[in-house]
């Protein structure tokens, strides 16, 4: 396929240097993301907080122990290193890489592959290869969605460019984006459209869905040591991070929405940077449109080429973003089995018509504030948030019925013969348990952990 899903925040995209001279490029630049089906691939990608196994704190970037160390470790398994100003910031290997969030969290993001059971391969191995140079390091890896124990002056920062314009300019804007930057971790999935009309009926779907993704992973109950008050704080975070480039995009639900819409919304979230000449160039808060015009004063009569809009598609954090696919961004990061629910759950209802009709009949008759609601009381009330006359539990419940047998219908076998709808088992047990990862965590906090937090880096490592 030769194609990369970039991931969402590391360095800058491998698009080519066009030169754009009008709206329709970046128009025609989505279209151009629609594949027949056969086509259709899962890009899946997670992220998971290190920790030094002997006094539980975050690994820095430098040192015998630190992150550059355990970059430079995994390139005994085919991985070539990246680097930025002489510092290996990444890895790539056969269409997958190795990123580093801006606190030194580790990002795979996976090849483009056909299958879950694929996925679930690809997440296994880098697990393996992770730990065995993490032992060596005297590091342990952590999949939940927010940092449970340090807090954000605890947290160290990666040497790139870009972390440092954003470090900059995130406090302007909302009292939460260094948190988001420092102290989250996602699991999310990219998925492909067959057409503009199949582009909008899986966005209105997985928009409407992602709080039900939200709920079922929700696993970031901690902050500094203590429970948050939230199940998924993380989730949370974004609500204050940045209001310009956030949100529930209600738009995506009016009529006419199509690729048009959608750059229109892009060429009105304020830039970061642009990549030149090997340097993060500080736009911060600038507007690609007069990017466009050629009137931006840090870059005199410059104008956009085609990799700085892609680069600029990545820095907007919608619940659901569009880039030549679409990515579901509702969920916290996990455990192993977790990792490769993900991509089961919406690929069950997004890649087969009949659970997508099932899924759109199921949120159809949402109302703009059923949305928002569903949305806002998530990240707190998880599965139990009251809705329509019963509770988020029920629409999952619903949802991952759905999506099983949307998963059944693909057909897609592993050797042993079982389809891809056993990735959901531990989706649906959370379900009908009606308790969510952070549930189960906060119990034990309040149990055998005997009020501290220090347990989880043992218990739920890698």
């Amino acid at each position: 396929m030769g194609r990369l899903y970039n991931p969402h925040m590391s360095g800058p995209s491998s698009v080519a240097e066009s030169p754009l001279t009008d709206r329709r490029d970046l128009v025609e630049y989505l279209a151009r993301g629609a594949r027949p089906r056969e086509q259709w691939r899962i890009g899946t990608e997670h992220e998971k907080f290190g920790f030094r196994l002997d006094d539980l704190r975050p690994p820095t970037f430098d040192g015998e122990r630190g992150i550059e160390a355990l970059l430079k470790g995994l390139t005994r398994f085919g991985w070539l290193p990246v680097e930025e100003k002489g510092r290996v910031v990444a890895l790539v290997r056969n269409g997958a890489s190795v990123t580093l969030e801006p606190a030194g969290q580790l990002e795979l993001s996976g090849a483009v592959v056909e299958t879950i059971h694929q996925t679930c391969c690809e997440v296994d191995r880098h697990l393996v290869e992770v730990k065995a140079v993490a032992d060596e390091l005297g590091l342990g890896f952590l999949g939940m969605g927010f940092q449970p124990k340090w807090t954000r002056a605890d947290m160290p920062w990666m040497p790139k460019g870009r972390y440092r314009i954003m470090r900059e300019y995130m406090p302007k804007v909302g009292s939460l984006g260094l948190d988001m930057m420092t102290r989250t971790c996602t699991v999310q999935v990219n998925l492909d459209v067959g057409s503009e009309a199949d582009m909008v009926k899986k966005f209105r779907v997985s928009l409407a869905l992602q709080p039900v993704a939200t709920a079922l992973f929700a696993d970031s109950p901690f902050t500094d040591g203590k429970p948050n008050g939230f199940q998924s704080y993380r989730s949370h975070i974004w609500t204050d991070t940045d209001p310009g480039r956030t949100g529930m995009l209600d738009f995506v639900f009016e009529d006419g929405f199509g690729y048009e819409r959608y750059v229109d919304y892009l060429l009105g979230v304020p830039m970061y940077f642009s990549y030149r000449g090997g340097e993060y160039i500080d736009l911060s808060g600038k507007s690609f449109r007069d990017f466009m015009d050629g009137k931006l004063d840090a870059l005199p009569g410059a104008r956009p080429t085609l990799r700085d809009w892609s680069d600029h598609m990545t820095t907007a954090f919608p619940e659901v973003r569009l880039k030549q696919y679409l990515e579901m961004r509702g969920a916290d990061g996990g455990p192993w089995n977790r990792l490769c629910a993900l991509p089961a759950f919406w690929v069950g209802l997004l890649y087969d018509d009949a659970a997508l009709d099932a899924a759109w009949d199921l949120v159809k008759d949402f109302t703009r504030e059923e949305r928002h609601a569903l949305r806002d009381g998530v990240p707190k009330h998880a599965l139990k948030l009251p809705f329509r006359g019963a509770t988020v539990r029920e629409l999952a419940l619903r949802a991952l019925e759905i999506s099983a047998a949307g998963l059944q219908r693909r057909d897609r076998h592993n050797r042993n013969g079982a389809d891809e709808s056993i990735f959901l088992t531990p989706l649906i047990d959370l379900a009908e348990a009606n308790e969510t990862p952070a549930e189960r965590k906060l119990a034990l906090f309040h149990g055998e952990w005997g009020g501290s937090v220090d347990p989880v880096f043992r218990e739920f490592a890698y």
